[in-house]
Order: structure tokens, then sequence, then C-alpha cells
């Protein structure tokens, strides 16, 4: 049996905590700034995890995380 391929785009993205929750950084935070309040660029600065719904689609992407 070959090994499995994991998928880079998916490997970029997200990474896995010691506990098997998956953090991410959060999006909107790359143009268009000057419209956007402080406030929600500083809530935007800090990572998030995944909802506990996808977490098994993603793993599925990154069988060797």
């Amino acid at each position: 049996m070959p090994k499995m391929k994991t998928k880079k785009s998916a490997a970029k993205r997200f990474k896995l905590t010691g506990t098997g929750k998956i953090k991410l950084a959060k999006s909107h935070r790359r143009h268009l700034l000057s419209h956007k309040s402080s406030k929600r660029k500083r809530a935007l600065r800090a990572g998030g995890l995944v909802d506990a719904t996808l977490v098994d689609n993603i793993k599925a992407l990154m069988p060797y995380a």
C-alpha cells in the first residue's frame, strides 16, 4: 500500500494542537484594512480553532497530522 498524500493546501492553513484540535489563522486581514475598525483588526490577529463539526473533514486531508 503506498503512502497517502497530504493535501498541501490544508497543511499550510491548519496546525494540530497537542490535544488534537485544529488551529487556524482568521481571514479578512490581508487588504482593505483602512475601513475596518481597530477592534476588529485586533480580534482578527488572534488565531482560532476549527469548529468540531469540520474536524473530521480536515483530518481526512492531512492523514499524518
